[in-house]
């Protein structure tokens, strides 16, 4: 008797030939599951709701890139990555208003956070798009990933120190203008 694959196998395989109707199988077997994960740690639905969405959209777009068995661990783990990554912006934007004594008016609605926070994600993504290419991707895979140091060097063929180093020039750089879009919004 032969093992049959299963259902995640047969869909990411699918997937990764570009079979959109897979996707869709995907997203509707898992994105209850995932807007609950996201919701239990955010207790904020429109937040879980787009960090849902960015995680399908990464699976995606990066459908050629990985390989993936086990779908629902795969999507849970990029959640709780995008939470963890939510938190931390969240802690620098609280960091930032220590070390410079800045608060944000509290006349300020939560739709207009909203879309100043997404304003300033557009801006940082501008600075990380002016990176040097090889020091973006190692960037992008690091911090919009999830990466760790020695899977981008393995993925790249290159020393994890050369991985390091090009992270801290990237933050480095960010780093200037970071301050730089935080003077125009606060």
């Amino acid at each position: 008797m032969t093992d049959q694959p299963n259902t995640d196998t047969l869909w990411m395989e699918r997937l990764r030939e570009d079979d959109e109707s897979a996707f869709a199988e995907i997203y509707g077997a898992y994105r209850e599951k995932l807007l609950a994960v996201a919701f239990n740690r955010l207790s904020d639905i429109q937040a879980a709701e787009d960090i849902v969405q960015d995680v399908f959209v990464s699976l995606w777009n990066q459908r050629h890139n990985r390989q993936i068995s086990n779908a629902g661990a795969y999507l849970a783990t990029a959640v709780k990555y995008k939470v963890l990554d939510r938190f931390r912006r969240e802690q620098l934007l609280r960091q930032y208003q220590e070390v410079y004594h800045t608060t944000i008016p509290v006349n300020v609605s939560e739709p207009e956070m909203a879309l100043q926070q997404k304003h300033i994600l557009q801006l940082l993504q501008k600075e990380v798009n002016k990176l040097p290419e090889k020091c973006q991707l190692i960037f992008r895979y690091s911090r919009e990933q999830g990466m760790p140091v020695k899977e981008i060097a393995q993925i790249l063929n290159i020393s994890s120190k050369t991985v390091e180093n090009q992270l801290t020039k990237a933050l480095r750089q960010l780093k200037g203008s970071i301050r730089h879009i935080f003077s125009i919004f606060f």
